[in-house]
């Protein structure tokens, strides 16, 4: 019997990349029945009706929950863990909730004994990744956390390069990711507030994780700025932050991050990374511009799509639709890359509890799967950004021994 797939959350990641992704897996025959859970009935309607999702696969199907059809439009938050306990074990459940959410939907899934990928960040502190750890080690069931950019060519290009030593040593660096400005139109503004998230904590991660995976660094301190800006509806959020995160070598990598960058902008964010690295008594860099892929359109018609631009810089990196002569188009990018890797890797964890729990232990080590154990440096920076962020931009400090913690840096 195929996989059956449980998608926690209907919103944009959903519609750009897991959604998308999980359909092309489906026609294939990769996995079986495909569910998308989310808390109205009018976000899984604006899923099933999407044109990009009718017109890749016209011929894939999946059930939306709540109702999308009912005029009854209750917020139904608790509905996603009956469906989690109604699927068969060792199926897949796709978190893709607000932050602070993460955590509940998670254990749900593992005490129901699903396999789970999660957008990043997994959770917003150390304590709760070892509690996911353990309790999927004791399951035997695999928690892989989607970083996508880490299945971006330029990524695994940089990470060989480097642990070959054709850098030398990482110094110090900086890294921008500046979402649009409509961001802050969208469900953003119910969420992503001051006391629960940050511009950092959302899309900061993304750089952070990527210097642990090119050069197996560990961060040791975070310092966090963040400007309070009110959201249309007017709640309050950190909608832009500046960020310093230093790490075991001495090296320091500031992070920019926002939603401010304009949406008449010709790209669907601004973003890019440089280090710049010693060794053998030379200088060495790598620069990446994440948002600018040698594309440059000019359109007589404006895309219908939000940020939709008369000229643009698109990306054909992260994940666009093609058409490659089969029925409906085809997904392709290192978005949809990073997902079939995550699901292909707990469909591929079989086997008695110990032959599992085994498994497990390869793919720690392996580290190319982001998992609790073997990325637990995330959710110490999450931690950390929170406390310093809190506390008007204090350094907070990261220890790893006896046990991972984090606590604002004392001056004596």
């Amino acid at each position: 019997m195929s996989t059956a797939v449980l998608i926690v959350g209907g919103g944009m990641i959903t519609h750009d990349q897991i959604l998308p992704t999980v359909l092309q897996m489906q026609r294939r025959g990769e996995v079986g029945a495909v569910s998308v859970v989310a808390q109205h009935g009018r976000t899984v309607k604006a899923l099933r009706d999407a044109p990009s999702i009718q017109r890749g696969f016209p011929s894939e199907s999946f059930t939306c929950y709540p109702d999308p059809d009912s005029s009854d439009q209750t917020p139904q938050p608790e509905l996603y863990k009956k469906l989690i306990a109604a699927l068969p074990p060792h199926s897949l459940v796709i978190v893709a909730m607000p932050d602070q959410l993460h955590f509940e939907a998670v254990m749900t899934a593992l005490r129901h004994d699903q396999h789970v990928c999660c957008v990043k960040p997994l959770v917003l502190t150390a304590a709760e990744s070892r509690q996911i750890e353990q309790e999927a080690f004791r399951r035997g069931l695999v928690v892989g956390i989607e970083y996508h950019k880490r299945f971006d060519d330029r990524s695994l290009r940089a990470r060989t390069a480097y642990r070959n030593g054709m850098f030398g040593e990482f110094r110090i660096g900086t890294a921008r990711l500046m979402e649009k400005w409509y961001y802050r139109s969208s469900n953003f503004q119910n969420w992503c507030t001051a006391e629960n998230s940050d511009a950092f904590t959302y899309i900061g991660c993304h750089y952070v994780d990527l210097i642990h995976y090119i050069t197996g660094l560990l961060p040791v301190s975070v310092t966090s700025y963040g400007i309070l800006d009110k959201y249309p509806n007017g709640r309050e959020g950190y909608l832009w932050c500046d960020t310093r995160v230093t790490w075991n070598n001495g090296a320091a990598l500031n992070v920019q991050t926002s939603l401010s960058y304009p949406d008449d902008g010709p790209g669907p964010n601004t973003q890019g990374l440089t280090m710049h690295c010693s060794g053998d008594g030379k200088g060495a860099l790598l620069d990446h511009s994440d948002q600018y892929r040698g594309l440059s359109y000019c359109f007589v018609k404006k895309p219908e799509c939000a940020g939709g631009t008369y000229y643009a810089e698109p990306s054909p990196d992260y994940f666009q639709y093609n058409d490659l002569g089969e029925q409906g188009l085809t997904a392709v990018g290192y978005g949809v890359r990073s997902v079939e890797y995550i699901l292909r890797q707990c469909m591929q964890t079989t086997g008695t509890l110990a032959e599992r729990q085994a498994r497990l232990k390869e793919l720690d080590a392996r580290a190319i799967l982001a998992t609790p154990a073997n990325s637990r440096y995330n959710e110490l920076v999450m931690e950390a950004g929170r406390l310093s962020i809190l506390n008007g931009g204090r350094e907070a400090v990261i220890a790893y021994e006896p046990e991972p913690t984090v606590g604002l840096k004392e001056y004596r």
